[in-house]
């Protein structure tokens, strides 16, 4: 099989604007710079051999690239220069991923991602096939890594939509998407900065000095609109359907996914609440899986559900892993005390900062405003305190920390794949310790391991050796689960 002809001409003209951005950029740079430049004639020379170049590769590069399902791989042959001959076992397959931006869909053309579980990245992209066609192929590959035969003919099986996105959701999304910490110290720079400068700046500013305050407020207010518009955008239209035993996401408005998460492969799940979200009564459901995430570009992380009334989300989570009622054990109150060190200290090395800038240039005169900081010292240390925490029983291990954006992650204990405790130097001094309770997750729809923070040093032994057993426990079970015979 072959890509779609329309991958010539599209990749030409995706090839042209980078090349043209190239040529403008150096034909302004060097007549600024005062030499005469390249002529117009010789850049229409060049854009016109850059164009029947690219036009010879892509048609090149078409001819020689096929794949080909067969009864056990997705084979792939690519290659100009150099053929390249590559078999993706269908095992292996973690994710199929289809995206479209504008273009590509008035086009009717899509990219194809497949992921596997090795963490690598993306294993193989088809760019670009027909959109039924990609639609096709992660229907196919889907049944194909369940173990059935290949067949063109096959009907599509029917799924249960698990969630939407409704449009008041969308618009709490918006609003709870801004990160308050951000904007906190934007606060603070803007309003203690700016009226110091423009005060050097001449009189013609002084006005900027009495209107500090309202600036940052202005740009908060702004860098919050386009915060919620970017996400409004990335999310719009979010559904959640089950297939089998897969979960399917489409979502985006200029740039469409969609996606599939593979339920055999789930590692951990998350509920994520910042404190705007917390305060509305919402969270967000991360799913983490084996290997690389379905729609992860480096360090980008999806959520599973963007935003849901908290009840929801966590009646989805126990959709993909059924864990019951959870009673969080806190930290010792001494780790208070650690947490009060801890931001008095901060306050202290701010304050420092603060009067050596002045020392140094004068901009700062009020070095010791950062001292009002300690003030909230006790405050900060008991909500850092009241967010944390782990609960246990016979099948899941449960973590929760955060309070700017707690993360409450659920493991199936069949799952974790180390388990270990530690000490930090600070932590040995009040007989404290954390737990880390690690997966095979590389990264997922969501980050981070499930984490018991500053539990008291006993505790900590007591359940790294009780995850350590019930793991074994758990994976025997499943073992002998899978040598029964099926009837």
């Amino acid at each position: 099989m072959k890509l779609d002809t329309r991958t010539i001409p599209y990749r030409i003209v995706e090839n042209g604007v980078r090349l043209g951005g190239i040529v403008l950029f150096s034909f302004i740079t060097t007549s600024a710079g005062g030499s005469p430049g390249p002529g117009i004639s010789l850049l229409l020379v060049l854009v016109t051999l850059g164009v029947f170049a690219s036009l010879a590769w892509e048609y090149a590069r078409y001819k020689r690239y096929s794949y080909e399902l067969t009864t056990d791989t997705f084979d792939i042959h690519s290659g100009v220069l150099s053929r390249r001959d590559r078999e993706i076992p269908y095992e292996r397959i973690q994710n199929v991923d289809i995206s479209q931006n504008i273009l590509q869909r008035f086009l009717d053309i899509a990219e194809v991602r497949l992921e596997t579980a090795g963490g690598s990245g993306t294993e193989a992209q088809l760019r670009y096939v027909r959109r039924s066609e990609a639609s096709r192929l992660q229907e196919e590959l889907s049944r194909l890594k369940g173990g059935e035969t290949p067949d063109a003919t096959a009907a599509e099986p029917a799924g249960e939509r698990l969630f939407r996105l409704s449009d008041r959701e969308h618009l709490i999304l918006g609003v709870v998407s801004a990160d308050l910490r951000v904007f906190g110290v934007l606060t603070v720079l803007v309003s203690v900065f700016a009226p110091r400068f423009a005060e050097q700046l001449g009189p013609e500013f002084e006005l900027v000095s009495l209107l500090g305050p309202a600036i940052a407020l202005s740009a908060i207010l702004l860098l919050w609109v386009a915060s919620a518009v970017l996400q409004i955008f990335r999310y719009y239209g979010f559904t959640l359907t089950r297939r089998g035993d897969e979960l399917r996401y489409e979502r985006g408005l200029l740039q469409r996914y969609s996606g599939t998460v593979p339920l055999s492969k789930v590692q951990t799940v998350t509920l994520r609440e910042n404190v705007l979200a917390r305060a509305l009564g919402y969270a967000s459901l991360v799913i983490q899986t084996a290997g690389y995430a379905p729609g992860q570009d480096g360090s980008r992380v999806e959520s599973a559900v963007p935003i849901a009334e908290r009840d929801r989300a966590l009646a989805l989570a126990r959709d993909v892993e059924p864990f019951g009622d959870v009673e969080f054990t806190r930290p010792p109150k001494r780790a208070r005390i650690r947490y009060a060190v801890r931001y008095a200290l901060v306050v202290a090395v701010l304050t420092v900062l603060a009067w050596g800038v002045d020392a140094a240039t004068g901009v700062f005169p009020r070095w010791y405003l950062p001292l009002a900081g300690l003030v909230a010292v006790p405050l900060a240390a008991h909500l850092t305190w009241k967010h944390r925490g782990y609960y246990a029983d016979e099948a899941y291990v449960v973590t929760r920390r955060g309070f700017w954006r707690r993360n409450t992650v659920v493991v199936p204990y069949h799952r974790v794949q180390t388990v270990f405790s530690s000490q930090t130097v600070f932590q040995r001094r009040r007989a404290l310790g954390s737990v880390t309770v690690d997966t095979a997750s590389g990264g997922g729809l969501g980050g981070g391991d499930a984490v018991a923070v500053d539990i008291d040093a006993d505790a900590a032994e007591t359940l790294r050796e009780a995850v350590a057993d019930r793991l074994q426990r758990a994976l025997r079970q499943r073992a002998s689960e899978r040598r029964q015979p099926v009837d």
